[in-house]
């Protein structure tokens, strides 16, 4: 089952990408964002029902809704907004190579040569990505949404090694992250003049994302990596290359090999530095 687990949420998460870009066709990334954290609240605010309670641990999702969804998810569905679907999600997918640096300063792991080999091979795959493979010339057609794609990647890194210390149950920090965080996110689009009521079919998108992005396949990959955690980790490989099959499917975007080859060094660079640690 939990090989089946795995699977599901891989190409749940593959799809992702794709609505991200669908969806913004109709919506600013905080009206995409307050829609998609509602869907998900309701989701883990029904499946934490059975076994809700008060406890001073759970404050802590005032700053870790701050971080999930709020400052995350602005940061990447505006990167998605400027950015052609597949240059967001393989600057995203730096997130790993990310998490390798941090740890450095907030860990005190000491790199070494391997770990080094797999942040410069991963970060050359990001520039290869940005400048569309014109490496002499360094010319990004979106400097902003560049930044904001390798942004997205750094926030989720901080993002995730805040969570190492965090040990309640998933369902219960998922809900009280998302609680605090649509908050935080209602506050801001209601201060922005940007609430709308979007028709169905424009929501339709947002219900996705908030379902199967940020709600359903989390508790699908966390069943699958405490049953066979290797298994897992391997396959989620796949995740940006099915992700650019689905991109070029359903956007309609023809996917440039400077990003299949981008996304490749950034794969073999996650792969160079986890076998170093």
């Amino acid at each position: 089952m939990s090989k089946k687990h795995a699977v599901s949420a891989v190409l749940l998460w593959s799809t992702v990408a794709s609505a991200f870009k669908l969806s913004l066709r109709y919506l600013t990334p905080p009206q995409l964002l307050f829609y998609a954290s509602l869907t998900s609240l309701i989701l883990f605010g029904v499946l934490y029902s059975w076994e809700f309670s008060l406890r001073k641990e759970n404050l802590r999702s005032a700053y870790l809704g701050l971080i999930n969804p709020l400052l995350y998810y602005t940061v990447l569905f505006s990167a998605y907004d400027r950015l052609p679907a597949q240059e967001a999600q393989a600057l995203n997918y730096t997130w790993p190579i990310m998490l390798v640096l941090l740890s450095i300063p907030l860990l005190g792991r000491k790199p070494g040569a391997r770990t080094i080999l797999g942040l410069l091979t991963g970060f050359l795959g990001a520039i290869v990505v940005a400048t569309r493979g014109n490496l002499t010339g360094m010319s990004f057609s979106d400097p902003l949404g560049v930044a904001l794609g390798l942004g997205s990647a750094v926030i989720w890194s901080a993002y995730w090694l805040l969570n190492l210390r965090d040990r309640r149950p998933l369902v219960e920090k998922m809900f009280w992250n998302f609680l605090f965080g649509f908050v935080y996110v209602s506050a801001v689009l209601l201060i922005s003049g940007g609430f709308i009521v979007p028709p169905v079919k424009d929501l339709a998108g947002a219900v996705y994302v908030g379902l199967f992005e940020m709600g359903v396949t989390f508790l699908l990959w966390y069943r699958a990596v405490e049953s066979d955690m290797a298994f897992a980790s391997n396959l989620a490989y796949l995740v940006p290359f099915l992700s650019l099959f689905f991109i070029s499917v359903v956007v309609g975007e023809t996917i440039a090999p400077s990003t299949v080859l981008g996304l490749v060094m950034i794969v073999v660079g996650i792969i160079i530095g986890r076998e170093n640690r």
